[in-house]
């Protein structure tokens, strides 16, 4: 039911321009805006891709509520992350383990939703180039979020209605020798050519 519900609220439309949405093993990596972001992406899977896929989120938003703590926990199989985490855990571990087991990604390289000064997603963190690299096998697949926060902005809890778009890039591999920079920059670029496609478009 919830999967119907997100699309209803949302009016996500998915666009795979890049690649099919077959059963494979994926790290699907967004721009974040929203709170609704890795429902929506998620939502947006097909029936066999969401049952291999697990968004990566946020402890201290999806633990702040029972309802919340349901749906990321017993539907979605959320993996929790804490922002601002103590001591020296490593907080790509949990991923890792769920790549090893052989589940699929969702998960948002820039930590925390922000735009930087050209519009875009704000500079992506270290935790893409790392699973990359341990995780060669495995799609890496950019997503691009339209709307989602005029949907749902910033300190809000009523949802605007408006029409979102979900649009899945062409998967990118990290090239030998490419450094952790260098890629970082690429991986970021993926995520916001999206937004040029889904300009052209409208």
């Amino acid at each position: 039911m919830i999967v119907p519900l997100i699309r209803l609220l949302t009016g996500a439309h998915a666009r795979w321009i890049g690649c099919p949405p077959d059963p494979v093993q994926r790290i699907y990596f967004a721009n974040h805006t929203s709170h609704l972001d890795f429902p929506v992406i998620w939502a947006s899977l097909p029936p066999a891709l969401r049952l291999l896929t697990r968004p990566v989120a946020a402890r201290d938003y999806w633990n702040a509520t029972r309802l919340r703590r349901y749906l990321a926990k017993d539907v979605f199989r959320a993996i929790m992350i804490d922002r601002n985490r103590a001591g020296h855990d490593n907080p790509l571990r949990p991923m890792e383990e769920a790549l090893t087991a052989g589940d699929s990604l969702i998960i948002f390289p820039e930590g925390t939703r922000s735009l930087d000064e050209d519009g875009g997603p704000a500079q992506f963190k270290s935790g893409l180039y790392h699973l990359a690299r341990r995780y060669p096998a495995v799609q890496l697949v950019p997503v691009h979020l339209e709307d989602l926060n005029r949907i749902l902005p910033k300190g809000e809890y009523i949802l605007i209605p408006l029409l979102a778009a979900v649009i899945f890039g062409a998967p990118i591999s990290l090239a030998l020798q490419e450094g952790k920079d260098a890629f970082l920059i690429r991986a970021r670029q993926a995520v916001i050519a999206l937004e040029k496609v889904n300009d052209d478009a409208r």
